[in-house]
């Protein structure tokens, strides 16, 4: 009995701990991307074009260098290791940014270094996966909660890298970030369960690149880039819209994002629980059709009121495709936790550029609010591309 309660209290120590790391890795990245463009903008003194050439190629290198990661993390080795490397890539990215103002270093060994910051959340929740699954613990519920922490971590960490921004400079903020993934490594380091491949000679050479032949896995992923793209497209053209367009209040952004993000942690909770009852897929079409109602609801409603309530349908739509999304393609991809949650963040990446592009485009040559009718196109889109997904 009493070797029973021991295990079972050590299982809920390390339980906490991808929790706390989760938190730490989320906040240390929030600290940085929030306030990029306005780095680059007046301490690199760039133009608005070679702000978005650099999120660009930092889109672009984060894709490849995370798949290849990917692959690798899969077939040798301790995943631990690798993410440690990458935290250790983490810190020398940010020291980089803390002193570096030269714009060609900044995009050529930046993004780099970046890129392997990419890499460390989809190996993370790899990881957690395989000590769920050697513990015996409830995957859904698990990952739910540890994705949870991410979005907990960025209704935190973007008003404070804001703050430490504009009181102290981006040398301090980039060095507290520095030092939020020194922390996060050491947490890592002595606290965090190895899970070792045991199993590596089952996966066939050339096995690891057939998830780009398997139909589901690609109509998921085309699904998911389109889906993560209608999200973009809004935080990218949300806080202009309601200013310039609306005349609302210049606060009220940062406001729809907080109650939005607030909102996921609940609704990620609830849908961790609640797929003992109701399949992933239907979640995931449920989910959608939540985005569906919010981007008709942003074309058609513009008060403060309609934009404050209508964020329940979005924090719906983004809580449970950002939880149950990751888990989807885990279960297309059993043997392949790395690469499967890697072709998950990589849809957010590639869309990325892709929301950039459009709303660049519509804002510029129409209405802003059109932005919000061609997020519900590529939103109807990707439901129609999901239904012909195998159901898991």
């Amino acid at each position: 009995m009493n070797i029973f309660k021991t295990a079972k209290r050590s299982i809920n120590i390390v339980f906490l701990i991808f929790l706390f790391v989760t938190f730490l890795v989320g906040i240390a990245s929030a600290l940085q991307s929030p306030t990029l463009s306005r780095f680059l903008t007046n301490e690199v003194h760039q133009t608005p074009f070679y702000v978005g050439l650099f999120y660009a190629i930092n889109a672009l290198v984060a894709c490849c260098v995370s798949f290849i990661m990917a692959l690798y993390s899969d077939r040798k080795g301790d995943r631990r290791y690798l993410i440690l490397f990458c935290c250790i890539m983490s810190v020398a990215n940010a020291i980089l940014f803390a002193y570096v103002r030269h714009y060609i270093v900044l995009i050529s060994l930046g993004v780099l270094l970046a890129a392997f910051t990419s890499c460390i959340m989809p190996q993370l929740f790899a990881l957690a996966r395989e000590y769920a699954d050697n513990s015996a613990k409830n995957v859904v519920i698990f990952s739910s909660i540890m994705r949870a922490q991410l979005s907990l971590a960025w209704v935190i960490g973007p008003p404070v890298s804001f703050y430490l921004a504009s009181h102290f400079g981006f040398k301090i903020m980039y060095l507290t970030a520095a030092g939020v993934f020194i922390f996060s490594l050491v947490m890592i380091k002595f606290f965090l369960p190895s899970q070792p491949r045991t199993d590596v000679t089952t996966i066939k050479a050339g096995s690891s690149l057939a998830s780009l032949t398997d139909k589901n896995i690609m109509l998921l992923f085309v699904s998911s880039v389109l889906m993560w793209s209608c999200n973009m497209m809004y935080l990218i053209d949300m806080p202009i819209y309601t200013v310039h367009e609306l005349g609302l209040d210049e606060d009220l952004a940062g406001y729809l994002m907080g109650i939005a993000a607030g909102l996921e942690i609940p609704i990620m909770i609830l849908a961790g629980f609640l797929i003992k009852k109701i399949s992933k897929w239907a979640m995931m079409i449920f989910a959608i059709t939540m985005g569906c109602c919010f981007y008709i609801g942003l074309f058609l409603f513009h008060s403060t009121l309609a934009l404050v309530l209508l964020q329940l349908f979005n924090a719906a739509f983004i809580g449970i495709i950002a939880g149950i999304g990751m888990l989807y393609f885990q279960d297309l991809l059993p043997n392949r936790p790395g690469e499967a949650t890697t072709l998950f963040t990589n849809s957010t990446s590639i869309s990325v550029i892709l929301a950039g592009m459009m709303q660049g485009c519509l804002a510029n040559y129409v209405e802003h609010h059109f932005v919000y009718l061609f997020a519900l196109v590529f939103n109807v889109i990707s439901l129609i591309l999901f239904l012909f997904v195998r159901k898991v």
